[in-house]
């Protein structure tokens, strides 16, 4: 006697494919912008497979070499090949970016919600908080934590440069959240799941925050581009990822200022990097606001 096989697992392909397809189809600059972040992604995490030169090793019979075909980026100061560097690099860009706008928005969102559904004393003492952050320019705030912040690896990665990154990320994610999560507050299975007895656990996990996933997803998103933007100002001002790491905003300071004249190559592609890895970020955050948020659609 045969048995029958669920059919739910061979649908779920489709499932997906058909989202993506819907997403091109109605964001296709977003598309545009995803294909770009996968490839940066596959640079990073497969760029010991792609760079062609070690991007640590020092060739001094080709210093500042013009871009060719051996070096397509030319070299810098101490004969590195740049295009190297900048593959290096990506991967030191999105992981800081990913981990910094990852903490910052997901302890954002929690203060966020915890804000709107608790109101009174607790919602004032959250704002008021916030209202400090803001106080802040993002770009100052973070120079602060990193420079009262003790130097931390953990795994290769600079600990303290991404909680100052993440620092300036909570309140503007905060804010939103706490937006989104006022309207659905005051919901009738929100009254319905008090008066029912429900724990405020239950209700703010299974009812709450489900709802606010779309803000944060773009909040996410969005803050990636500034968590990059930050890294490589903190990195070019020297308070950031330190040599000889590479490091895109690293890759613009020191000998490149120095030799930008003669040799403008080591200025032009990392930030080029630089400026096409924070408009795909935004595009696809402006995107995914667009295909998420119902009041856009057509």
């Amino acid at each position: 006697m045969s048995t029958a096989t669920p059919a739910a697992p061979a649908a779920a392909l489709p499932a997906r494919r058909s989202v993506v397809a819907e997403f091109s189809r109605q964001q296709p600059l977003g598309a545009v912008s995803l294909a770009i972040i996968v490839i940066m992604m596959l640079a990073g995490i497969f760029s010991g497979y792609v760079a062609p030169y070690d991007p640590l090793h020092i060739d001094f019979a080709s210093i500042l070499a013009p871009p060719s075909l051996d070096h397509w980026f030319g070299t810098d100061a101490y004969g590195r090949d740049i295009l190297s560097r900048v593959i290096h690099g990506s991967r030191t860009a999105l992981v800081i970016g990913f981990l910094s706008s990852f903490f910052g928005s997901s302890i954002g969102a929690v203060l966020g919600i915890a804000s709107a559904y608790f109101g009174g004393r607790v919602d004032n003492a959250i704002q008021r908080f916030v209202d400090v952050l803001l106080a802040f320019p993002i770009i100052v705030l973070a120079l602060v934590v990193v420079a009262a912040m003790r130097k931390i690896s953990f795994a290769g990665i600079d600990v303290n440069l991404v909680f100052a990154i993440a620092i300036p990320i909570v309140p503007r994610v905060a804010r939103v959240v706490r937006a989104a999560a006022l309207s659905i507050n005051v919901m009738p299975y929100i009254d319905a799941a008090r008066a029912a007895g429900y724990s405020d656990q239950r209700i703010i996990f299974r009812h709450m925050a489900p709802n606010v996933v779309a803000p944060y997803l773009i909040m996410f998103t969005a803050f990636i581009a500034q968590a990059i933007l930050l890294e490589a100002s903190l990195s070019f001002l020297g308070l950031g990822v330190t040599e000889p790491t590479p490091a895109w905003g690293l890759m613009l300071s020191g000998n490149a200022a120095d030799f930008y004249r003669e040799a403008p190559w080591m200025i032009l592609f990392p930030g080029a990097a630089i400026s096409l890895a924070v408009f795909a970020f935004n595009l696809f955050g402006d995107s995914l606001r667009d295909y998420l948020d119902p009041r856009f659609k057509v």
